[in-house]
């Protein structure tokens, strides 16, 4: 089958790989017929992770079964389905906890699996025209029969639930001011999520204009960093008090105010100063404990310098981690299917599979309006 494979730094390549087939009873194969390239599949992309050329990326996946095992229960060929990037398998501590990006079945030694993620498990990833899943009937969420609504059912797998997560994390509430850090695809999510959530007032920071439109769109109040330090923006909108509730949708590769280079803490430290005393911080942004690409010694080691006396002065809760979209993907669905949610807003290009090479540059390079990029396998 043709699939999207890393081959280096800045390089992907559509190449012939092995069918994937059916390994245990409880696996089924997927057609896939929609795959979203995703912002952490950048950093493997840039050459940000310990990736070895030859993965197959992928885990926003989406698509119709071909076949099942013989241990499945509660699917059939021809069921359409969506996966959740995290592979799960339904019965450790953490998954029955309801924590199933944390897994200590799927991956042995490692809490999390995920479909073509480094370190996540042997999953191939499924931007590719079909994909292996364990655990199936754990892991497939049914959709409804046809091709409706594709493009918000694919973000189902991934970053609808992350945005929303970001919410549950720092314990939106209605009627609660939100900022929200980072407008790329989950920085958005978690926006659109504190309004389906009714908070009563929200900002998207971002420097690129694309991404503050859309913000502007879905009403959020856009904050343009480039323009000014964004906490004293944001409580120049607040009375000086800033926001109830933060969000830090950017993870470890944010950038420096006015300069082009990179500073890991300042989103973590920026949030600190713009939510108010007893306030509380979700953070779905990625962070990691080893970065060889990091500005600094300390933060190739994961370590930075957060303003922990600023946090523990003003009492701030801190929320962190992967997303378990188990928790999350099926009232999301329903949202979608009575027409309550549709974020496939964020989407602004669907292409066939052969041009994922350039897809992958422009959206890194955040360019000619990539902020979302839908691949189709099965198209011409």
């Amino acid at each position: 089958m043709r699939a999207v494979v890393y081959k280096g730094p800045f390089e992907v390549a559509i190449e012939q790989v092995e069918d994937p087939r059916i390994q245990h009873p409880n696996d089924v194969i997927v057609r896939v017929t929609s795959t979203a390239i995703c912002g952490s599949d950048l950093h493997m992309y840039e050459g940000r992770t310990a990736a070895e050329p030859g993965i197959v990326f992928g885990h926003e996946n989406l698509g119709v079964v071909e076949e099942t095992g013989e241990g499945v229960t509660t699917l059939s060929k021809g069921d359409r389905v969506v996966m959740p990037f995290n592979v799960a398998c339904g019965f450790c501590k953490n998954c029955v906890s309801g924590f199933t990006g944390f897994c200590l079945t799927v991956n042995p030694g490692f809490a999390g699996g995920a479909y073509g993620y480094v370190a996540m498990g042997p999953y191939t990833g499924g931007q590719a025209e079909y994909v292996r899943v364990p655990y199936a009937d754990f892991n497939c969420l049914k959709l409804p029969e046809g091709t409706e609504k594709e493009t918000d059912f694919v973000l189902l797998a991934d970053i609808f639930p992350t945005g929303y997560h970001g919410n549950e994390l720092a314990d939106v509430r209605p009627g609660e001011s939100v900022a929200v850090y980072g407008g790329g695809p989950v920085g958005l999510m978690a926006a659109y999520s504190a309004i389906l959530r009714g908070a009563s007032k929200v900002f998207v920071v971002d420097r690129v204009a694309e991404r503050l439109q859309k913000a502007r769109e879905i009403g959020a109040t856009p904050i343009d960093f480039t323009q000014g330090n964004p906490a004293e923006q944001i409580k120049e909108q607040t009375d000086g008090q800033g926001t109830d509730k933060g969000i830090d949708a950017v993870g470890y590769q944010a950038q420096a105010q006015g300069e082009d280079r990179e500073e890991p803490a300042i989103v973590l430290n920026s949030l600190v100063e713009t939510v108010r005393p007893t306030g509380a911080l979700g953070v779905p942004g990625l962070y990691v404990p080893r970065d060889p690409g990091g500005p600094d010694e300390s933060a190739k080691q994961g370590m930075l310098m957060v303003s922990i006396g600023r946090l523990f002065e003003k009492g701030l809760r801190m929320g962190t981690g992967q997303c378990n979209v188990k928790r999350y993907n099926r009232h999301l669905r329903d949202l979608i299917i009575e027409d309550r949610a549709k974020p496939s807003f964020v989407v602004s290009h669907e292409l066939p599979l052969d041009q994922a090479p350039g897809a992958y540059e422009k959206f890194d390079k955040r360019v000619e309006g990539y902020t979302k990029v839908v691949l189709h396998p099965q198209a011409a």
